[in-house]
């Protein structure tokens, strides 16, 4: 490998960069299936708001993978969306959570 090369670093005919983001984009994968099984199987109403903000958190950062990996703007946009609907879910069942133990 050169200096002027712009390829950089080759792994199996792959850039190191684009090898690294493949990688990540399934253990995230992984982690998404992980929490969509706790969304699933969670013992408490807790558990399942957790594992839905984990699974939120995940699918952003797979869409960010997604965008670097295909360069492209668009999934950095899409993620931006994703992550205020998600802050607003959240925010929306544990306020649900908390009224309905309450008895007023």
């Amino acid at each position: 490998m050169t200096v002027s090369d712009p390829a950089g670093l080759q792994l199996f005919g792959f850039g190191l960069i684009d090898l690294a983001i493949g990688v990540s984009m399934y253990v995230v994968g992984t982690a998404m299936l992980l929490a969509l099984w706790r969304l699933l199987r969670g013992p408490a109403v807790p558990d399942r708001i957790l594992a839905l903000d984990t699974l939120n958190v995940t699918a952003i950062a797979e869409l960010m993978l997604l965008g670097m990996y295909l360069k492209s703007a668009i999934y950095f946009e899409a993620a931006l969306v994703i992550a205020m609907l998600g802050f607003v879910s959240t925010v929306v069942l544990s306020k649900y959570v908390i009224r309905r133990d309450i008895v007023e």
